[in-house]
């Protein structure tokens, strides 16, 4: 077959080059509409219990991230040049306007809905002639004297409502909460708004003296997709410059470097084009596709141009050489590249959107780079000028040499300390993996002192966090919030009282908090009355509350038909398994006061989506690590009939994932979302070598008769050569990611580059002592059954008297036989 694939590609050489040229202009059309997601990661299948129940949240109540807060802390608030800068700031933010397409014109739209601080806090004031309540700012003006300050200090503190909400009178603490326009915020001009943020803040900063901490769902995940497509073009040009300056270090050729960065650039601009034909957006996962492709295509050139160098030195025939390229590596090449794509493709059946996408996009980029490699090297180098002596120079590395004649002294005479090693090593691993924990925190991936973790914390301390946490209580009938003597609501009021004792949950806010409000007011303001009422003045209370008053500035809290209901509060971003421990206390305490026959209490929003979805992630990476085991260890299968050899090949490849378990635990690096792909894919990439080598192994073996011995030392001594190159293009292209700003990207790259060095040294060291040390009683069983998948015969070739090189013109050449 691959005899036929040489001559189809080698015949054809201009047309295919204009075919991929064509559909290189196609993706890169395409590639241009790729846009970056805003939105939080989509952990959950749209199927998990939890994510339904977000949905209907959302459905109800409208989604639960589109509030952002500037808080300050400081003692002299309402000295009149700082509180007048802060009513300033309040009313400025609210007039923000930005860029924005509408209807294809591009308009400018309000960006954020509403901006309320203690500067614009509201009261309600009992109207007995219409029987109503009417709201009414506190504050009308700013005042003018340091007396008008204090006396407008002292009102705003006589309403408990905004108590932990928009002020903390402990910690000298208030904060601004802005609800953004979500139409803006999920378009390409959210940055508009933040920028104009920012320019007030400087403002008011420069006014004052005195910092601002900014926080909120949406300025995370702004700030989060800025800094992942900023490090996307970092990763590119890093990628390149590292795999140039090591391919132009081994081969000395120029046109060798660029026509292999060329080849995987045109993969690169495919996987754009790939990603905005299935619709996916670039998130902090797709986001890494295209450098990965970079470090994962050239070891296809490097083995590709490897054989045409060994195969034109041996012959001087520069067509017969690329094709018997072809004929020899395409198989094996495109083995390791179908290993590499199935450990990316297993993410496929996690049922998670965010890595099905990346599962998806990343398989299909890596066997089309295959592709692309198998047919555009022996084209290009078809058309250069044959190799000199200096190119081909590295195949005679006396330095290669002498590490590959270390390396057969060691596998000869030093298996049995080869063997002790591996199992202290595999204990150790073992040891290792029980330290590993596991956790996800919303901001785990930042640096600790990146203001958007300093900030959060800022607000973890003074007002308890913001993230959102809500509890929906559903009390199955219509107007059953307040049937029968309102009990329910008296038992929100229970539900409250339980969960603020916990110090990581805020003040909330609910119906109940409506109530309290309105009653204080009924009472002319008396601060003592903000207080849930007995049901005889709730009674009374009944009449002053309209729709077009309270209710309706409350409707947000309450369904339509007043059977459902939610009580928000906000919390710290404690993490996985910290949430998991506070969850799993508190449920039994909101049954005691909800009983689940009458009510059905969900507990939803941010928090808790994302915890779910960690923990639904780290539940699935030991199913989707032995799915990618499992089917990679099938297709070896094709290639050895022996189950021996199936797990000989295996082991060289467990050993790494163990070792690098092992130092998770050891340093202390947990199983998060972010870290949890790295078994998946380092098992399809460290396989690759191990392909290489049993199918050179193999050849030796069966078609030259060498020997067992024989056939190791060859495999040796050929493979080691690429190994080499390619595993330190792999160490050092995966090792830019660790200069990213996220934690769990630099642990990638980091982890996996570890992962590819043990990798390394067990298919160059462990495996060649396993095959010896099995011996004819052993090894030769897997050669005797006839594989599904047939090694080329080195035999057979194309006869070099049939083989006729035309000369069309002085640019072009056509292979004839």
């Amino acid at each position: 077959m691959w005899y036929r694939i040489s001559g189809i590609i080698l015949r054809n050489r201009l047309s295919i080059l204009i075919v991929v040229g064509i559909l290189t202009a196609i993706m890169g059309f395409l590639a241009k509409d790729a846009k970056m997601s805003y939105q939080m990661a989509q952990m959950l299948p749209k199927t998990d219990s939890t994510s339904i129940e977000y949905e209907k949240f959302k459905a109800l109540f409208g989604a639960d991230g589109s509030i952002v807060v500037l808080g300050i802390k400081n003692e002299n608030l309402f000295e009149l040049k700082n509180f007048n800068a802060w009513f300033d700031l309040t009313q400025d933010l609210k007039k923000i306007q930005v860029d924005f397409k509408k209807n294809k014109q591009k308009v400018k739209v309000n960006g954020i809905k509403e901006a309320l601080s203690i500067a614009n806090a509201y009261s309600l004031i009992r109207n007995d002639d219409k029987q109503r309540f009417d709201f009414q700012q506190i504050i009308t003006k700013k005042p003018t004297t340091q007396q008008e300050a204090d006396s407008i200090k002292k009102v705003l503190f006589n309403y408990p409502f905004y108590k932990g909400f928009l002020y903390s009178e402990t910690t000298n603490s208030t904060l601004i909460a802005l609800t953004l326009n979500r139409e803006v915020l999920d378009s390409e001009y959210r940055n508009g708004i933040f920028d104009k943020i920012d320019e007030q803040i400087v403002r008011f900063e420069s006014k004052t003296g005195i910092k601002i901490h900014k926080s909120g769902l949406p300025l995370i995940r702004v700030n989060s997709s800025t800094k992942i497509a900023n490090e996307i073009k970092v990763f590119l040009l890093l990628s390149i410059l590292v795999t140039a300056f090591i391919l132009f270090l081994f081969f000395r050729s120029l046109k060798a470097t660029l026509f292999s960065l060329t080849i995987v650039l045109i993969g690169v601009v495919w996987s754009l084009g790939i990603l905005v034909i299935f619709g996916y957006e670039i998130t902090i996962l797709t986001g890494l596709i295209p450098p990965l492709l970079i470090v994962i295509g050239i070891p296809n050139c490097i083995y590709l141009i490897n054989k045409y160098h060994t195969e034109y030195k041996s012959h001087k025939n520069k067509i017969k050489a690329l094709s018997r390229t072809i004929q020899k590596t395409g198989k094996a090449i495109f083995l390791t590249n179908a290993t590499t794509a199935i450990g990316f493709a297993t993410f496929i059946f996690t049922e998670s959107t965010v890595l099905v996408e990346f599962g998806m996009v990343a398989a299909i980029d890596i066997i089309l780079i295959f592709f692309l490699s198998i047919i555009l090297i022996p084209i290009i180098f078809s058309y250069l000028k044959n190799p000199k002596a200096n190119q081909t120079k590295h195949l005679d590395s006396k330095t290669l040499d002498t590490l590959a004649d270390k390396l057969i002294h060691l596998v000869t005479y030093k298996r049995k300390w080869v063997y002790i090693a591996t199992i202290l090593i595999v204990i150790v691993g073992f040891y290792g993996m029980t330290l590993i924990t596991t956790t996800g925190n919303i901001v785990d991936d930042l640096p600790k002192d990146d203001p958007i973790v300093t900030d959060l914390k800022f607000f973890e301390e003074n007002f308890k966090g913001v993230m959102p946490f809500e509890v929906v209580i559903d009390t199955k009938k219509k107007n059953g919030i307040f049937a029968d003597n309102a009990k329910t609501l008296y038992k929100i009021k229970k539900l409250q009282k339980v969960l603020t004792e916990y110090p990581e949950f805020s003040e909330p806010l609910s119906i109940v908090e409506a109530i309290q409000f309105s009653y204080q007011a009924y009472k002319n303001g008396n601060k003592k009355y903000y207080i849930l009422p007995p049901v005889t003045e709730l009674n009374k209370l009944k009449g002053y509350v309209s729709k077009d008053s309270t209710v309706k500035n409350f409707s947000n809290f309450i369904d339509k038909d007043n059977q459902i209901t939610r009580v928000s509060f906000q919390m710290a971003d404690i993490g996985s398994d910290e949430l998991d421990v506070l969850l799993a206390e508190i449920q039994p305490k909101i049954d005691s006061i909800f009983s689940p026959d009458e009510y059905k209490v969900t507990l939803t929003g941010t928090s808790i989506v994302f915890l779910k979805g960690t923990n639904y992630l780290i539940e699935n990476l030991a199913t989707s690590l032995l799915l990618a085991v499992i089917i990679i260890a099938s297709l070896m299968s094709l290639l050895f009939t022996s189950m021996r050899m199936i797990v000989i090949s295996l082991i060289p490849n467990i050993i790494p994932l163990i070792t690098t378990a092992a130092l998770m635990g050891f340093v202390g690096i947990p199983i998060k979302p972010s870290t949890i792909l790295i078994f998946n894919i380092a098992f399809g990439i460290s396989v690759d070598d191990t392909i290489h080598f049993l199918a050179k192994y193999r050849q030796e073996l069966e078609y030259h008769k060498v020997g067992i011995k024989r056939a190791v030392y060859a495999s040796i001594r050929e493979i080691s050569i690429s190994m080499i190159y390619t595993f330190t293009i792999l160490f050092f292209g995966f090792g830019v990611f660790t200069v990213s700003n996220f934690g769990g990207t630099v642990a990638l790259g980091f982890l996996i580059s570890l992962t590819l060095l043990v990798a390394f040294f067990t298919d160059l060291i462990l495996l060649p002592s396993l095959l010896l040390s099995l011996d004819k009683s052993l090894t030769t069983k897997a050669f005797k059954k006839e594989p599904l998948i047939q090694i080329y015969d080195e035999e057979e070739d194309i006869d070099l008297n049939e083989l006729e090189v035309k000369k069309i013109n002085s640019k072009q050449t056509e292979l004839n036989d």
